[in-house]
């Protein structure tokens, strides 16, 4: 019964963003200012807590790495990565700090920051767009129904229409692999050698 209940939840979820052409634009948008900012020399960062880092790790990985198909590499970093760096920040300042210290070490006018909450309310991702913005970055927020107070932080902000933890994890996924998709075609158009 939890299969069969879990799939068909995950399928409504997907179900209610494909048909919500607002959600689609605003994607198409996310995508598209990360294609402008990876042409003009910028970077993409991610930043998330728990599961939600996994997501950022992954993410970032797909455009530093490669996504579908060989090509040059993207810059893009999830801001977790460093395990001396958060775990002397979380002790030295606060756990809070974490992201927003790394966002003003790292960042610059005209990058992006990816922030994933899935409340929306996490203090470490709020104060690192808050960050991101005092550096003129743009925010990029993964949230969930109502995007908390990560809301007001956003230039982009994906809603997932899901108060379940794990639906809007699996939907944050599934539109970070669309993004990878879109700017890696936008950007490295395929050629015939690549599959």
């Amino acid at each position: 019964m939890i299969i069969a209940e879990t799939i068909k939840d995950s399928i409504a979820v997907k179900q209610r963003m494909l048909d919500n052409e607002t959600l689609s634009e605003e994607i198409q948008a996310m995508a598209e200012l990360c294609i402008e900012t990876f042409q003009h020399g910028g970077k993409v960062l991610f930043c998330g807590n728990g599961g939600s880092a996994a997501d950022a790790q992954h993410l970032s990985a797909e455009l530093s790495g490669r996504f579908n198909y060989d090509r040059a590499p993207l810059f893009s970093e999830a801001l977790h990565v460093n395990t001396s760096f958060v775990t002397a920040v979380a002790n030295d300042y606060s756990y809070e700090m974490v992201y927003a210290r790394m966002v003003e070490a790292m960042g610059r006018k005209g990058d992006v920051l990816v922030a994933l909450s899935t409340s929306g309310n996490s203090n470490n991702i709020l104060k690192a767009a808050a960050k991101a913005k005092e550096l003129e970055m743009k925010v990029i927020g993964f949230s969930g129904a109502t995007g908390g107070k990560l809301l007001s932080l956003c230039d982009h902000l994906l809603l997932v229409p899901s108060k379940n933890t794990a639906r809007i994890q699996e939907a944050h996924i599934m539109v970070g692999h669309i993004l990878c998709d879109i700017i890696e075609q936008t950007i490295f158009p395929k050629k015939e050698n690549n599959p």
